[in-house]
């Protein structure tokens, strides 16, 4: 290898997981944010930094910043029967005065947060685009601008996915008056995505995609437009959600969701459907065969009382999945990964179900799927490997629920019992964000936030 630079950083890690599989004594040296060399079994050089065990970061592949402002904020008992559907009023009302520099504010908690628990990509889902009267900023991508600035004060790397959404309901219905916020035709939308490309031209290895809302808020001749517009960028979409969504599709068009989506467009590896928690047998090993990933939201998922995903089915048929944190009620990659295991468990009554084999380490074949999953879904590699990212978390090996641990039980330990306290260091493009579990920017952006807050909510 050639000598060093003087901006080149050096790691020497005890453990690492490389893409091959966990090795030992990994020396990786970072340059301009990207790894240059991932070296296995050498003896550490003078002035390496020395870590642990170390994991590659995981990509977020489905969140909704703005919400987490109104995390807790729908848990009263309402009249009726509480649902999705009810929730999502609580949550108009929230964004209804939201302008963009208290979405530039609370993405940044978001984003802090995130980088805490071990997630270094995220894949916003972003539908909030005009003022809170609905009218056009003068910059079209005035609230992608918020969002851009949140990811690149904090730090973490960004997929942004602009929302198309244009109706309430299946076949084109008028949308409502506490949508007018996130409304485009093809023709805006498209201004929209060319502002966007600009804005993510100053973030490091930022990704632009889009997101037809859902097939309630599009029409099939629109979802065919946007497709085009995607090129081959991701593309992600909110679909069987919940049990109405697949009723009232079947009324417009005769088939569910997922069969209608799979038979109408052209799902590949760009695609992420969000949730697809309701499909039959047949819909499932469709999907998986389709190439592209699911994006699963557990904690969101039980807080909306959505359903459990038919993992087994999918699995089985070779299927693809990340996760993402959606609602941002508790943002908490570990949580996440034990709550999609646990409802399994709970659906099913058994134990160790996302494994992939006998013998095979649960938390770990939750990791390095989600892991891929997610990657794939965000339009980008994720690994420890030269060329890549050098985005990473180090485990503090230290924590009574990874004492004398190694290896894939390192990860169960994190996933199963520690939590985000297990997480001590996390990197992105080679850069310290996260140090005793804590960003660096922590207490000045939780002050921000907390003021936005307090204007919000007055």
């Amino acid at each position: 290898m050639s000598a060093l630079r003087p901006d080149d950083h050096a790691f020497h890690m005890r453990e690492a997981l490389l893409p091959g599989g966990w090795a030992t004594d990994v020396r990786a040296v970072v340059r301009g944010g990207l790894f240059l060399s991932v070296e296995t079994a050498v003896a550490a050089s003078p002035g390496d930094e020395r870590l642990g065990a170390v994991l590659p970061g995981m990509p977020n592949l489905h969140s909704h910043a703005f919400q987490r402002g109104m995390a807790g904020l729908a848990e009263v008992r309402g009249p009726s029967a509480d649902s999705f559907w009810t929730w999502r009023e609580v949550m108009y009302r929230f964004v209804d005065r939201l302008n963009p520099e208290q979405l530039h504010a609370i993405a940044a908690q978001a984003y802090v947060e995130m980088l805490e628990s071990g997630f270094t990509r995220v894949g916003e889902f972003h539908y909030l685009h005009h003022d809170p009267e609905g009218k056009l900023y003068a910059d079209p991508a005035e609230m992608t601008r918020a969002i851009a600035a949140a990811a690149d004060e904090t730090g973490i790397a960004l997929t942004h996915l602009p929302v198309f959404y244009a109706h309430a309901g299946f076949g084109g219905a008028a949308p409502g008056p506490g949508q007018r916020l996130f409304l485009h035709n093809l023709d805006s939308f498209a201004r929209l995505l060319e502002q966007a490309c600009q804005v993510l031209k100053d973030l490091p290895d930022g990704v632009l995609g889009l997101a037809p809302h859902s097939l309630r808020a599009v029409t099939p001749e629109e979802l065919a437009a946007l497709e085009t517009l995607a090129g081959d960028g991701p593309i992600h979409i909110h679909v069987a959600e919940q049990i109405k969504e697949v009723e009232d599709c079947r009324a417009w068009s005769g088939a569910s969701p997922v069969q209608w989506l799979l038979d109408h467009a052209s799902v590949d590896r760009r695609w992420c459907l969000v949730h697809a928690t309701h499909m039959t047998d047949d819909e499932t090993r469709a999907l998986a065969r389709s190439g592209a990933t699911a994006g699963l939201c557990p904690i969101t998922e039980a807080n909306l009382g959505d359903g459990v995903f038919p993992a087994a089915t999918f699995l089985a048929a070779g299927g693809r999945y990340g996760v993402g944190s959606d609602s941002n009620v508790m943002i908490d990659l570990s949580e996440e990964l034990r709550l999609l295991e646990y409802a399994q468990r709970l659906a099913r009554r058994g134990r160790n179900l996302m494994a992939m084999a006998p013998g095979r380490s649960t938390g770990s074949d939750l990791y390095a799927a989600a892991l891929a999953g997610g990657a794939q879904a965000l339009g980008v590699d994720a690994g420890i490997a030269p060329g890549l990212a050098a985005d990473f978390l180090s485990l503090d090996t230290e924590h009574p629920s990874l004492a004398h641990r190694r290896e894939d039980a390192l990860i169960d330990g994190m996933i199963f019992a520690a939590g985000r306290a297990a997480i001590d260091g996390v990197w992105r493009r080679g850069v310290k964000r996260v140090s005793g579990g804590h960003h660096g920017a922590r207490e000045a952006l939780a002050a921000r936030y907390k003021a936005t807050l307090l204007d919000l909510m007055a």
